[in-house]
């Protein structure tokens, strides 16, 4: 079955603002013949662009006492299911129908067909392949061009002719009209959409192989798919060619999301993944007070750290944030371990240094910026979690920070009785360490959105 649907809208795109629809036609189609019809004005909730109106003949006045599109929604709902969602430039009808119904909540899933593609495919080297153009070329009168239903019934009589061209075609007579629009990347699209689900969590796309190609994550998994798709990287493109499969695993929470996604990136090196691949940490900024008081920063290899702050891939990364924080915060180069440890440092000579390493700055003043970068990186308690929302309704999700460095995540259902630390760990699953989870902790708990508890 087969839904011919057009559209006429006030303006502008349905991704600006809401209430767009001025008109609709669905004609349902059973393969032979168009066996129902709909056709209504729609009240957009806003004014129609003078342009449209001089273009569809639709005025505001018209669409005054028209029905809104929630109180039409149920009819296209009924003669949509089940039906592939034809339209001439598909993309965007059902772009518009789509948005309005998410607008009211509801999720609007159809199959597509477009006949501007179809036609492509059936009727090659035409000058033209807008709607105007291709009827006239063959024979198609339209009665009431951009109005909504004689767009349609044109539609449909395009789609009439399309289906006997398929027929008497040596290529693609033995195919459905669906099957001869779909591209081996569209079918993975649908399966991949079908599959993923509208939920926080981590996805994995594979290759024929099996092997993972892609981690990503996302607070919405199927949007984030859908935008994989409709991306024009190169990058994106050649992934989408390689791709065979997908698998996901639903968090609830974001930070267990981010979580995740950054343990298995690292776990599997997914080819199409650029960030967080290295498990390797060779070097860190780290911090102490020496003999008076003055608070140092020096960088060092990673396993001799014993109060670092951040951690890195190479030194050539450490020592470039640590010269970051000299600019910023005016920092000693002498107390940053980049000039000897009696010298007056360079940038004092350039005023860049307020003098602490020349007796010049009291030591309140050049700590009270050096505490502000660790204040940054350090977590206010050593121990503590963040609780969240879990993976479905009554449970919660519980991220463990442990003697000041993030140590696992896990769930509890909503009628357990947690009454000290101990019983907060027992939900924990451990995970590998990697310094930069950290890093994702800190910015959930700077944002004050989760429930912490202090252990």
């Amino acid at each position: 079955m087969f839904a011919i649907i057009d559209i006429e809208t006030c303006g502008g795109k349905f991704e600006f603002r809401k209430g767009r629809i001025t008109e609709i036609c669905i004609l349902k189609h059973d393969g032979l013949s168009v066996i129902e019809k709909f056709t209504s004005l729609v009240n957009p909730e806003c004014l129609i662009n003078p342009f449209f109106t001089g273009l569809t003949g639709i005025t505001n006045e018209m669409v005054a006492d028209a029905p809104k599109f929630h109180e039409i929604a149920p009819k296209i709902i009924e003669m949509t299911e089940g039906c592939v969602f034809v339209a001439h430039n598909v993309s965007f009808d059902y772009g518009f129908v789509k948005e309005e119904f998410n607008s009211l909540g509801y999720k609007f899933k159809r199959e597509t067909l477009c006949t501007v593609r179809l036609s492509r495919k059936l009727l090659p080297n035409r000058i033209s392949y807008s709607l105007g153009h291709l009827c006239a070329s063959l024979g198609i009168e339209i009665e009431g061009r951009h109005r909504a239903e004689g767009d349609a019934v044109a539609t449909a009589q395009l789609f009439d002719l399309l289906i006997r061209l398929k027929t008497q075609h040596a290529q693609y007579k033995n195919m459905g009209v669906t099957e001869i629009m779909t591209r081996r990347v569209d079918k993975i699209k649908q399966y991949v959409l079908n599959k993923l689900p509208e939920e926080c969590g981590v996805y994995y796309f594979l290759n024929k192989a099996g092997e993972i190609i892609y981690i990503g994550k996302s607070n919405n998994m199927y949007g984030r798919a859908l935008s994989h798709f409709n991306s024009e990287i190169a990058k994106s493109k050649k992934m989408l060619n390689d791709m065979y499969n997908v698998d996901y695993v639903v968090t609830g929470s974001e930070l267990i999301a981010l979580l995740l996604e950054s343990e298995e990136i690292k776990k599997h090196k997914p080819k199409y993944n650029r960030m967080r691949k290295s498990e390797a940490f060779t070097h860190c900024i780290d911090f102490f007070k020496n003999k008076d008081g003055i608070i140092n920063f020096k960088l060092l290899p990673y396993d001799e750290s014993e109060n670092g702050l951040l951690a890195f891939n190479s030194f050539s990364s450490a020592r470039e944030r640590l010269e970051q924080w000299i600019d910023k915060y005016e920092l000693c180069m002498r107390y940053c371990g980049l000039t000897g440890s009696d010298a007056v440092c360079f940038n004092h000579q350039i005023k860049k240094c307020n003098g602490i390493c020349a007796g010049e700055e009291a030591v309140e003043e050049y700590n009270k910026r050096a505490k502000e970068i660790i204040k940054q990186f350090r977590f206010k308690d050593k121990d503590f979690v963040i609780l969240d929302k879990g993976r479905k309704v009554g449970e919660y999700s519980v991220v463990l920070v442990e003697n000041g460095r993030y140590a696992g995540y896990g769930y509890y259902d909503s009628y357990e009785q947690i009454s000290n630390a101990e019983e907060f760990k027992g939900f924990v699953s451990y995970k590998t360490y990697y310094p930069d989870a950290d890093d994702l902790v800190r910015h959930f708990v700077k944002q004050g959105k989760r429930k912490i508890i202090k252990l």
